[in-house]
């Protein structure tokens, strides 16, 4: 490995979390004598080493630690333990406009941003134009920020955070921004950052990007690295991790015969309790699956991962321990109190584990367009489940 420009060596970061605020002068006396936080380690014992010119990928669950571990080595968090040391300029795309102010122009906030990031004026000056059109906010930039979309503000903190010319770029799912032709654009300007030799940290839940930019992932996991080396390897442990990696129903412990495995798959309106095969953006949705275990068998867990366009997972939902009854079977019920309003084809993956130890014995990935969001004609989005392949697929 080239000499290394990030070194992170045992890092950890701890939290308070705090379970009661004072609202009274009596309260907060109280409070103080009794313990009313506990610790929450977000980062454990976190060595990396990241070489002059690579491109890593850190991908993990939400929770994970991810986020945090960017801003411990950018330095906007120190570590509770460990060291961290980093050679070179950095550009961090953590929080994109951060330094903005609402009340002035967007011409006036690339100045802002830009001195906060590190630039001169005359490099603002030099660079202003091609910051404005990557951002695409030409006829916007005199218009104050706080008249701004959403996609605007982001678009514009990336368009000037690349433009620092950084040794090192930590990107902490920015790319999620905009448009398919902005995101083509966002990751044409990390080629150019890679063809520099610049090193590069990148964090995503778009697992496809893993292997196509990156040429080395980590896999985090409640704050501690489970995997570092080939990013194909990493986006694979992290789909087996969230139990929507291709079938996995050979993988448990035990013949297939004897291990726990899902039986059957219902849909319906939690509300009424009848079945049902679409679903309006906004209504509520429940799925059941049924799960047969072998006679005295332990308890099992089940956890329901939803992914979307990228392969990027929208939700993981996992069950308390079930507990089979004399027959062997057991039903576990999910439900979404409200569909997101969003457009594109979604699958989804179960997988039925132990919950002590966290082995798989059945996982399953539906992978057709099972669920499906998307323009009924009269401008209301509509969840179709196609509940015959899911049933199709399901070992009876």
């Amino acid at each position: 490995m080239a000499s290394p420009t990030i070194v992170a060596a045992g890092v950890g970061k701890r939290f308070l979390l705090h379970h009661k605020r004072a609202t009274s002068l009596k309260e907060r006396l109280l409070l103080h004598r009794q313990s009313s936080s506990e610790a929450f380690w977000a980062l454990r014992d976190v060595d990396l080493q990241i070489g002059a010119g690579q491109t890593v990928g850190l991908i993990g669950p939400n929770g994970s630690g991810k986020s945090t571990l960017l801003k411990v080595l950018s330095g906007i968090l120190a570590p509770t333990t460990g060291t961290v040391s980093v050679r070179g300029r950095i550009a961090s795309l953590l929080e994109l406009g951060a330094g903005f102010n609402g009340e002035l122009t967007g011409r006036e906030n690339i100045y802002l941003n830009a001195a906060i990031l590190g630039l001169s004026r005359r490099e603002t000056e030099r660079y202003f134009d091609e910051i404005v059109a990557f951002a695409e906010l030409e006829p916007f930039i005199d218009n104050q920020v706080k008249h701004y979309s959403s996609g605007q503000y982001v678009r514009l903190g990336f368009a000037v955070a690349v433009h620092v010319s950084p040794d090192i770029l930590l990107v902490d799912e920015v790319l999620a921004v905009g448009d398919e032709s902005f995101q083509r654009k966002c990751l044409n300007k990390i080629g150019e950052f890679q063809q520099r030799g610049c090193t590069i940290l990148f964090v995503t839940h778009a697992l496809d990007l893993i292997p196509r930019i990156c040429s080395r992932g980590v896999v985090l996991d409640h704050g501690r690295v489970l995997h570092d080396g080939d990013p194909v390897e990493a986006a694979e442990r992290l789909r087996s991790l969230l139990g929507t990696g291709a079938d996995q129903s050979g993988g448990g412990a035990g013949p297939a015969a004897e291990r726990p495995r899902v039986t059957a798959v219902r849909l319906f309106d939690p509300a009424s309790g009848a079945e049902k095969g679409h679903f309006r953006g906004g209504e509520a949705m429940a799925v059941e699956f049924d799960v047969a275990s072998p006679a005295g068998s332990a308890p099992v867990a089940v956890r329901l991962a939803v992914t979307g366009p990228a392969d990027v997972p929208m939700w993981v939902m996992d069950s308390d321990p079930l507990h089979p009854g004399p027959d062997g079977l057991a039903t576990v019920r999910f439900t979404v109190k409200e569909l997101p309003q969003l457009k594109g084809i979604y699958a989804f993956a179960v997988a039925v584990r132990d919950p002590a130890s966290n082995v798989t014995y059945d996982a399953r990935r539906f992978s057709e367009a099972f669920l499906a969001v998307g323009d009924t004609g009269t401008g209301v989005l509509e969840v179709v489940w196609t509940t015959e392949q899911v049933e199709n697929q399901v070992e009876r």
